[in-house]
Order: structure tokens, then sequence, then C-alpha cells
């Protein structure tokens, strides 16, 4: 099986490299993709400040600018056929340890750069006119921008310190865009409960970036992975389990994956081009990438891919029930991205060596595709229909069918329908899982193989009920259409002058503002094209781009599609088709609370993270307020007091002996004047 980083053999192509030339300049794509939208968020803080279109007119170009140089680097490693290395402002000379600081352009970079670059431009596009009335749009899309620079700075790197600034360059961008509207107080929670849960994880990478570097003498990826797989570095198992463990937690913590999977739902109270662009292509799914970039150290340590194996497994069955409770659709869809990145994670923790990491990438990109387009989807249905919750979006596609293709794709997508791009990317999954088992027995790939036949049908059990919440007809709707239908079989006559009486018309002012509020072509734009990418994606597979070898039991293909048939029409037998035909409506409120809260998830992030934090931070205050400078004011105090003390012994009278000194400091310096 030839791995995404591996290079297929195209001696049918030989086009000639793109080198972009200027006076004394030369730009890889690879600095072009990590360049443009950095210039294009500075350029939309400077430029478009004040001015709306300009801002969005600089947000969409560079990432229409971003997607060529994306496409411009597939050409180029296609064609050339080897890694290629940019330099950036490296080297750094710090001691033994070498920083080359560079760039890398390989097939694993090439195909999810091209993924972030389509994810980009669409929520830019869309943005245009979701964010159309806020005054603070350029912050928004400059935020956009330079998360985006973030993303493609961790896709691109060659360099484990330009990957830690890419990482914590997303998490600071992050914290801008889910408190974008910081007046309200619960995106203000939301966005800093999103820094302060990833920082903690945060922490630990840090550590095993350092354990890696330092083993290896170099930050450079290629030559980290030459040494700890070969050499004295293959001897050193222990302390590479220990680096790859680390290196979870950090991934752990960014991907929402338990037990920090609480913050992402909480994520949306940002705009829904933010949850779009967080959850879809940049920082939950940039986890996936840092273990594929290093799969072959990764692949080496038994206990690192079983403690990835169990905490996928655990993610994506809990978060997979806890999507199926919500009543908020928005937050639906944030469950199921922490269940979708732990199928990502869990392809990685069973693939056999030989295979690579090439499943976990695919379902990346696959989950980019159709994540992006429901978010999008939503969020503009969100807006017609005034809200996200199921009761808000109660019969959307039925008052707005435009909007009816789009989520069926999505969801279909989603759940792993066939011949849908989801489709593709799950049953690979599953079969390297079950190729895992097959092949060494190992307890990883039962515990994954596991997860994933529980997590199938309760992906489709959540994509039917969201399915028929917005399909749903309301009680008036049933019986105009029955009465519609019970007049079609008893015809009357109707005069002409009836037929064009237009006095009993009366407009809807209601649908006169659904139409005022109509979307614009940009928008429409990134929606579709997101949906036909999801429709098509598949075929990836069948290019000479990617060469996938399909290990997949026709067996187990069946049963997954048998699971989502029994579970989709089990939700669609118990939905009622009175109230909103939502299926939680027949649990109890306390247990829908129960399913909104997480189960218990806040409270625990309260007790373990908010109140620990905060009291360390007061301890800290007090410490600085009361113990350090304490010591500044008591020399002050105690400078004071022997001044006062001086005062009171001094009897305010010269003394004569310093009077006489004074006249002879007089008569000396009168002296030397006079000889000199």
């Amino acid at each position: 099986m030839t791995s995404l980083t591996g290079v297929p053999a195209l001696a049918t192509l030989a086009l000639p490299p793109l080198p972009l030339h200027w006076p004394h300049l030369h730009l890889s794509p690879a600095q072009l993709l990590v360049l443009t939208p950095a210039v294009a968020c500075l350029l939309g803080l400077w430029w478009g400040r004040g001015h709306r279109r300009l801002a969005a007119t600089v947000a969409v170009l560079g990432g229409f600018v971003t997607l060529g140089a994306s496409a411009w680097q597939v050409v180029q490693v296609v064609t050339d056929h080897v890694e290629a290395t940019s330099g950036t402002v490296g080297p750094l000379p710090v001691g033994a340890l070498r920083l080359p600081l560079n760039l890398l352009s390989d097939h694993l970079s090439a195909l999810v750069a091209v993924a972030v670059a389509v994810v980009g431009l669409a929520v830019q596009g869309f943005t245009t006119w979701y964010l159309a009335a806020d005054p603070r749009y350029p912050q928004f899309a400059a935020g956009v921008s330079l998360f985006l620079a973030g993303m493609l700075l961790v896709v691109q790197t060659g360099d484990l310190v330009l990957l830690l600034i890419g990482w914590e360059l997303m998490g600071w961008c992050s914290w801008l865009l889910i408190g974008h509207d910081s007046r309200r107080a619960e995106a203000r929670r939301a966005a800093y409960k999103a820094f302060l849960v990833t920082r903690i994880g945060d922490l630990a990478f840090v550590i095993g970036l350092i354990i890696l570097a330092v083993g290896a003498g170099t930050t450079s990826i290629p030559a980290v992975l030459r040494h700890w797989t070969s050499g004295a570095g293959a001897t050193q198992g222990a302390l590479a389990t220990a680096a790859m463990i680390c290196l979870l937690s950090g991934i752990a913590g960014k991907s929402a994956q338990f037990p920090f999977q609480d913050w992402l739902p909480d994520a949306m109270e940002g705009p829904t081009p933010a949850s779009a662009l967080i959850h879809a292509a940049t920082m939950v799914a940039a986890g996936t990438y840092v273990i594929a970039r290093l799969f072959p150290i990764f692949v080496q340590s038994g206990p690192a891919r079983l403690v990835l194996a169990a905490v996928a497994a655990l993610t994506m069955v809990g978060s997979a029930i806890l999507a199926f409770g919500q009543s908020d659709l928005k937050r639906m869809l944030a469950w199921s991205t922490v269940s979708q990145v732990a199928i990502m994670l869990s392809a990685l923790a069973v693939a056999p060596a030989a295979a690579g990491p090439d499943t976990g990438v695919l379902h990346l990109v696959s989950h980019a595709m159709f994540k992006a387009l429901l978010f999008l989807g939503i969020g503009w249905l969100s807006v017609l229909a005034g809200g996200t919750t199921a009761a808000a979006l109660t019969g959307g596609v039925q008052h707005f069918r435009e909007l009816r293709s789009p989520l069926a794709v999505g969801f279909l997508a989603l759940t792993g329908v066939p011949p849908f791009f989801g489709f593709v990317s799950k049953e690979l999954v599953i079969g390297s899982a079950e190729h895992g088992i097959v092949g060494g027995g190992n307890t990883a790939g039962w515990l994954v193989l596991g997860a994933l036949l529980v997590t199938v049908p309760l992906t489709a059990a959540y994509c039917m009920r969201a399915w028929m919440v917005l399909t749903h007809r309301t009680p008036e709707e049933w019986i105009e259409e029955r009465q519609v239908e019970r007049e079609s079989h008893h015809p009357q006559d109707v005069g002409l002058v009836e037929m064009f009486d237009t006095r009993t018309f009366v407009p809807d002012p209601e649908e006169e503002a659904m139409e005022e509020r109509h979307i614009d072509t940009p928008a429409w734009l990134s929606v579709s094209v997101l949906k036909w990418l999801t429709v098509v994606g598949g075929l990836v597979i069948l290019t000479p781009f990617v060469t996938v070898d399909w290990h997949v039991n026709p067996w187990l293909v069946g049963c997954s599609l048998l699971l989502m048939a029994g579970a989709a029409f089990g939700v669609r037998a118990v939905s009622p088709q009175a109230v909103e035909s939502d299926a939680m409506r027949r649990a109890g409120a306390r247990v829908r609370s129960a399913f909104d809260r997480g189960w218990g998830a806040d409270t625990a992030y309260l007790a373990l993270v908010a109140r620990p934090v905060l009291g360390l931070a007061r301890w800290v205050v007090a410490l600085d307020r009361d113990v350090i400078d304490a010591y500044v004011r008591g020399s002050a105090a105690a400078t004071k007091v022997a001044g006062a003390l001086g005062e009171q012994t001094h009897r305010r009278r010269p003394s004569t002996n310093l009077v006489w000194v004074l006249v002879g400091v007089l008569g000396v310096a009168a002296v030397g004047v006079r000889l000199w």
C-alpha cells in the first residue's frame, strides 16, 4: 500500500516546476500557503477597519490565492517525485540544538492543504453574507485568515518549533473567534473555557516535542524521524513512548477528546462560520495531522497506540450518544465532530506500519467537506428561521427548499451512506481496524472495531433525528395538506371573475422579510461547492495522487449498512408526528436537560479546571501582594522610620565640626583656582 507520504508512479506526467519569481524573491508553494493568509490578515486589519467591502475583498481574494497555492503544490509534488523543503527565518544557532525552521512539501501536506484551503475559502465567502450587519466583520475576517495561517503552518512545517508556533497560534485565534461577540457573557465564558482547557493539554504537548528534539539534537522533523526510528533512538523505546503519550495529551485537548471533550460544544457560542472553520479542517483536526506526520515514531509504541485506541473508542461512543440528545442542532453537530475526530484518531491507532496514516488522513479530508457543509447549511437556515434549536428549525427545509439538497447530502455523508465521501472514508477506517485484528489480534484493534460498530448506528440515529426535525410539518400544515387532497377529489366550477380576482390576496409580511434576507452569490457558491465535493470526493482514492489498498470485509460493510438502516428506521418509528417530529420529545425534560449539560461534564470542568485555576490565580496574586511586594513596602517603611528617628535626634543646628570642614573645602577650592 502506498502511503500519502510516499510517491506514486506518474511516468506520464512531466510538467515543469512552477517557481514564482520576483526580483530577488523566490517563493515556494509552501511559503506562499503560509504567507498569503497571514498577509490577508494584516491587510484586512490595516485597510479594512471601517471599510467592510474592502475587508471582504481582501479576505476572499486571500482565500483564492491560498487555494491556488495549494493546487500549485499538488502539481509540484506530483511532478517532482521528491519531498521539497523551503526555508523561513532559520537556521537559528541555539547551542548544540539545530533549528533549521524549514517548511516541507510532500503528498501528505499537499492533500491536507487543499482541504484546508477549500474550507477556508468557503467560510470566508459565506461570512460576507452571514455577518453582513456585524460592524466587527473586518476583525472577524482577519481572525479567520490568521487561523488559516496557523493551520497551514502546522500542515506545511518540517520543523517542531514551527509546528508549536502554528499550534499555539490556532489556540489564540480560537479564543478570538469563539468570543467574537464579546458583549455576550456566554461567548466570553466559552472562549475562556476553550483557551484554558486546551492550554492544560498543551503543557504535556510541549514536553513531548522537547523530548523528541533533544533526543535527535535537532528540530527538523525528517531528522527527528530518522533518529527515533533507527540507530540509538530506536533503542530508547520508553523515552519515545513517553514523548508520544505527552503529545497525545495535547492532541486530546485540541481535538476535544476525553477527558477534554466538553469545551467544543460550548464553542458553538461563536458565529457559525467560526464553528465551521474550527470543526471542519483546522484546530480539532490538527491533532490527527500531527500523529500522521510523526506516524513512523508513533507506530513503534504499543502503549501509546493502546492509549489512543482507548481514548478514541470511549470518545466516539460517548459523544455520539450525547449528539443524539441535544436540543440544539448546532450543538448536535459539535458533539458529532468530537465523535468523528475520534474515528480519525482511531484509524491511526490501529493502522499497520506498512499502511501508513492514509485512512485517518482520508477521513480528515472527508470530514472537512461534509461537516463544513452541514455547519454552513444550518447557519444559513438559522438566519432564516431565527435560531438553531430543534424547535426553531422545525420544518426548515420544507419552508426553504433550496436548503433541502445541501443538508440531505451532508447528513447522508455523515451517516456513511454510499456513494458519498463519508462512506468511503468510514469503511476504510473499519477495514483498517479489522485488518489490524486479523494481522496481529491486538487489543487496540478490538477496542476500535467494537466502538465503530456501536458508533455507526448511533450516527445514523442522530442524523435521522435531525432530518425528521428539519422536514417536519406542523399540525396546521398536515390539516391544510389533507384538505387540499380532499378538495382535489371534488372539483368545483370557478368562474373567470373569481380566478382573476386579486382583492382577497394579502401578502405575507414574514415571507417578504425572508425574501429580503435571501443568501447572496458568494455564500451560495460556498455551500454548493462543498455539497458537490461531498458527493464526488470519494473518487480521490481512484486518482494516481492517492493510492489506497482496500482492506475491506464485505460482511462488515453489509453489517454497518444494516445497523445504519435499522437505527434510522427505529428513530423514524418513535418520532412523534404532532410535536416537532423529535424523537427526544419522548424523553422527559430532565433527561433532555442532562443531555444538554453533557451529563455532568460542565460541572466537572468547573470543579476540576475553572475553580482550581481561579484559586491558583488568587494564590499567586496574594503571594505577589503580601510576600514579594511586602519586602519593597517594608524597605520603604523602614527607611521612613529611620529618617523620622534621625530627625528626632538632630538638634536642627549646624555642627561646629561640619562648619570647619565646609570652610576648609572652600579654602582649598579658592587656592586651587588661584594657582591655576
